[in-house]
């Protein structure tokens, strides 16, 4: 098997193991991107004399049929391809023969895993924005249906102040919603074209037109110069990896608060027996093991975070090897918040506040503080004095 990279030289079969690692099944969710990019590239050669257009016909035919059929799962990256882009020139080239090799015209593995990358994580946080997006119109109905049902508020657990399912679902939504826009606003990092910018220095000799191709793939700037791609490699995933976890940390709290309203205790809250589940032992108990998963998979994001970050902290200018483990953190805080979105979203349409339950348990000092306003209005005395007037009427009861 001959990689991009070889040179006729052997190489041990346990460095291949290990210097892959995983990469050739995390490429799997790059190639439809991979194969949009390389189009891109192929054209821009084309348009600058690099290749002949009977080339690139043939190249642009051949990668959209290499994709279709991956697409199809009639191809999968092996770990003798060591990587998406291997494969994809691999499939290539075996489909359309020589002209494949000359689709590489330019461009490095690292601008071109990068830029495939960027394609996919554009798409990425504008879907997470838009799953945040449904769980704040799942909280929004919860307000329409069941907003003017008074609840207790807390502070230091302790029953405070006078609440309503609309003030706690709407400062939740409210929260939600700015972490849809921080999302989105990841996309300042992200939607910059590396092609072009080859192993880090571009490739001067070619006069690549790389406006042009950035244009084909829809980014909105190209990233110059050159050697600021490979320096901001980590910053644009660490970014959307940040706001994965603001995201995830407001649905842990979402769901940490739901709960302790579904406790006998509180008894705040019913929860379908769609979103809980049974115990082994005792025949009475329903979990909800869903909400307990959502809180404790924000440690998960917590945890790509901060290797992601460990992983690009006080590299060298230029590309480090190390760079490529950045997919293993970003991919998985990914998939956590998608999948925490969609769950949440459906359950959270389920969530029924019980109007009895709550009047029961709600302690009647909750509107002291309410009292010690209207008293110092109605009397015209400090506030001061009014909270230790009601105070002292609280405990004399």
């Amino acid at each position: 098997m001959s990689r991009l990279w070889d040179k006729g030289t052997p190489l041990d079969e346990r460095v291949l193991a290990f210097t892959a690692g995983e990469d050739h099944q995390l490429d799997e969710r790059l190639v439809q991107y991979d194969v949009r990019a390389s189009i891109a590239h192929a054209r821009m050669l084309a348009g600058r004399g690099l290749i002949t257009q009977e080339d690139f016909a043939a190249i642009e035919k051949g990668l959209t049929e290499v994709g279709a059929e991956h697409a199809k799962g009639k191809w999968k990256i092996t770990l003798q391809d060591e990587d998406g882009q291997t494969a994809l020139e691999k499939h290539l080239t075996a489909k359309i023969g020589a002209a494949g090799g000359r689709v590489h015209l330019g461009r490095s593995r690292n601008d071109q895993v990068l830029t495939a990358l960027r394609l996919y994580l554009k798409d990425a946080a504008t879907q997470l924005a838009e799953g945040v997006d449904k769980v704040v119109a799942a909280l929004d109905t919860v307000v329409d249906k069941q907003g003017s049902i008074a609840l207790p508020g807390y502070t230091h657990m302790q029953q405070a102040m006078p609440s309503s399912v609309k003030l706690w679902a709407g400062g939740f939504a409210n929260e939600l919603r700015d972490d849809a826009a921080g999302l989105r606003a990841t996309l300042r990092r992200i939607d910059k074209s590396p092609l072009g910018s080859a192993a880090g220095y571009g490739a001067p000799a070619l006069k690549l037109d790389r406006e042009a191709t950035a244009k084909e793939m829809g980014f909105a700037s190209v990233q110059v110069p050159v050697t600021a791609v490979q320096l901001s490699r980590g910053k644009a995933e660490s970014h959307l990896l940040f706001e994965i976890v603001m995201t995830m940390q407001d649905l842990g709290r979402v769901a940490s608060d739901l709960m302790l309203f579904y406790t006998a205790e509180f008894g705040f809250v019913k929860l379908p027996d769609a979103f809980t589940t049974g115990s082994s032992i005792m025949p009475q108990k329903r979990n909800p093991d869903v909400f307990e998963l959502v809180r404790g998979r924000t440690a998960t994001a917590h945890g790509c975070l901060t290797e992601a970050l460990g992983i690009f902290a006080k590299l060298p200018s230029g590309y480090q090897r190390d760079l490529q483990l950045l997919k293993f953190p970003l991919f998985r805080g990914i998939d956590i918040c998608g999948q925490t979105l969609d769950i949440m979203a459906a359950a959270l349409a389920e969530v029924v506040f019980d109007e009895a339950a709550i009047k029961a348990k709600v302690n009647p000092s909750i509107n002291a503080a309410d009292q010690a306003y209207e008293l110092a209005l109605k009397e015209g005395i400090p506030f001061r004095d009014a909270y230790k007037l009601i105070s002292a009427r609280i405990k004399g009861n």
